[in-house]
């Protein structure tokens, strides 16, 4: 540099040429850095690999941060184990829990289970007793009628007395004569008259309460102050069981329904009708039972035969044979559908195939209950035909 300054000194020079001198010294300054650097690095390279003592620190250090590393590991293992034998602890103890109380419960129900079976076997053994001591003095009656009568009140005595009751009876009879056991045994029925009488008195009152309430409930609506007979009722049941839920318009469906099979002449809306399906689903178990007893009395009285009085003696006048009204169970309708299907129209003798077919069921129920099916098939398809025609009317 000095040897330039001396020359361009000497010899005066351009701002060009000076700029030009300028690069060409920053560029060697540049390059003779660059090589001290590197100089300086592969020498401090040299001692660091060269001196023990930095291998030494360099080793500890690592060292080090390998055990810090593996215990960090270890006790994150450790207490993933802890946890996991804890919640195997909990789970085990709940499972022993459980175990326990299954089995006290199973410990329970066989203890249940015998005393129910021993109280059951002592009534089984009570009301035989009852019923071989008031056989023996022949229901303490010389008359035939009056016999039948009392056996019928003491198989009601047997069915409706606890234990207790039939033990003091049944030893009250023992000690006693025929006509104190006589006595001892008409109080007993009179009791338990009284208390079918009131069982059915509440049971009556609780059903003109509900339809109290249900009258109520629906007065403000269109035709809710229109009375609901029991054959409505019945009839109300029959057609929300015919006609189940996803049928298209399926209340105004099961309106039109009631309004063609109805015996009142009352005309029912769609709305009136989900009112009272409404009331009759809140009744208790009480009055639904009532009223599905009396749907079945009304179904005993449409289809049984009832014996006319006559002068024939008692004993033959309950030889008298009934038409069989027994409901037709599930597995019955399934076996008539199917024989239904597996014999045609064209099959010989088809009635008693079909008969055959379904166990318990002569050949006039199966056609009666086909003749049935076949009524109500037609019923429902009308009272839906009706809704269709009614809505495109209305467009």
């Amino acid at each position: 540099d000095k040897m330039l300054q001396m020359l361009a000194s000497v010899f005066p020079c351009s701002r060009d040429e000076r700029r030009w001198i300028e690069k060409q010294n920053r560029a060697g300054r540049s390059l003779r850095k660059k090589e001290e650097m590197n100089r300086i690095r592969t020498l401090v390279d040299n001692s660091y690999s060269c001196d023990p003592r930095i291998k030494k620190f360099k080793e500890e250090e690592r060292a080090k941060k390998e055990a810090e590393k593996k215990a960090k590991v270890e006790a994150k293992r450790k207490e993933q184990e802890e946890k996991e034998r804890q919640r195997l602890a909990q789970l085990e103890m709940v499972r022993l829990a459980k175990e326990k109380e299954e089995e006290e419960a199973r410990q329970q129900t066989l203890l249940m289970k015998k005393e129910k079976d021993i109280q059951k076997k002592a009534i089984k053994k009570e009301r035989q007793k009852l019923r071989t001591t008031c056989k023996n003095w022949n229901y303490f009656s010389d008359n035939e009628a009056e016999s039948v009568k009392m056996m019928e009140e003491v198989e009601k005595l047997c069915d409706r007395l606890e234990l207790a009751s039939l033990q003091c009876l049944n030893e009250a009879l023992t000690s006693t004569t025929k006509d104190e056991g006589k006595a001892a045994v008409l109080k007993q029925i009179e009791q338990v008259n009284e208390q079918v009488r009131r069982e059915k008195e509440e049971a009556e009152a609780r059903m003109r309460q509900a339809t109290k309430s249900s009258e109520k409930s629906t007065s403000g609506s269109v035709g809710g102050s229109k009375n609901w007979s029991e054959d409505d009722l019945q009839l109300l049941i029959k057609a929300v069981n015919l006609f189940p839920a996803g049928t298209n318009s399926r209340w105004e469906v099961i309106a039109n329904y009631m309004n063609l099979h109805s015996t009142t002449g009352i005309k029912r809306m769609a709305k009136d009708v989900i009112n009272k399906a409404k009331n009759l689903q809140k009744l208790d178990p009480h009055q639904k039972d009532d009223i599905n007893k009396k749907a079945f009395d009304k179904f005993k009285k449409e289809h049984g035969v009832i014996p006319q009085a006559d002068s024939a003696a008692p004993s033959e006048r309950f030889e008298v044979s009934f038409t069989d009204a027994t409901p037709w169970t599930t597995e019955e309708q399934k076996l008539l559908e199917q024989a239904l299907k597996t014999y045609p129209v064209n099959t010989p003798e088809r009635w008693e195939k079909i008969a055959a077919s379904v166990p318990g069921r002569s050949k006039k129920d199966c056609m009666k209950r086909y003749k049935e099916l076949v009524e109500m098939v037609k019923a429902k398809k009308a009272a839906q035909e009706q809704v269709v025609n009614a809505a495109k009317t209305k467009k």
